[in-house]
């Protein structure tokens, strides 16, 4: 994104979305606003872009699992709302890493780990998921944390 932070730019696009008249994208941009706004509050001084990434990140991972339940409930129009919901979201979230972006940076993390000396195993995954996901986050990049568990976890058993 520019120079802007993330709310600033919700800010814009409700402008925006309010004189198109668009009336799902204004609610949608509204709750954005107003869970952004709710962490302000409830930290008691404004939230930096990294945390508001993660507010987001939060916010993505609910419409997930609320798609997969009004899929299983048979209610696909609130799953497409949802659906979109994630589409409008991931607007302000860094580029999603791909999935062999992911493998190569989990084995350059786990690789730089092993130089250390330790034999890394299944009990060292704690340690691996940090490094790893500091090192996405280090690129500007975000990935899946269930995506990332299971190459880490994969990699680790062997």
């Amino acid at each position: 994104m520019s120079e802007a932070s993330i709310q600033q730019q919700i800010e814009k696009d409700i402008v925006t979305a309010m004189k198109a008249r668009d009336s799902e994208r204004t609610t949608a941009l509204r709750m954005l606003k107003t869970a952004l706004k709710n962490k302000e509050i409830e930290k008691r001084s404004p939230i930096t872009d990294a945390e508001a990434q993660q507010i987001l990140t939060t916010l993505i991972k609910q419409r997930r699992e609320s798609v997969e339940q009004f899929t299983k409930g048979n209610r696909p129009e609130l799953a497409a709302k949802e659906t979109a919901e994630i589409a409008l979201i991931e607007t302000y979230m860094p580029k999603a890493a791909g999935e062999d972006e992911v493998r190569k940076l989990v084995e350059e993390t786990l690789a730089e780990l092993a130089c250390s000396g330790d034999d890394l195993g299944p009990k060292d995954m704690g340690t691996a998921m940090k490094a790893v996901q500091a090192r996405i986050q280090a690129k500007g990049l975000r990935a899946d944390g269930r995506q990332v568990s299971e190459i880490v976890k994969a990699k680790l058993s062997r």
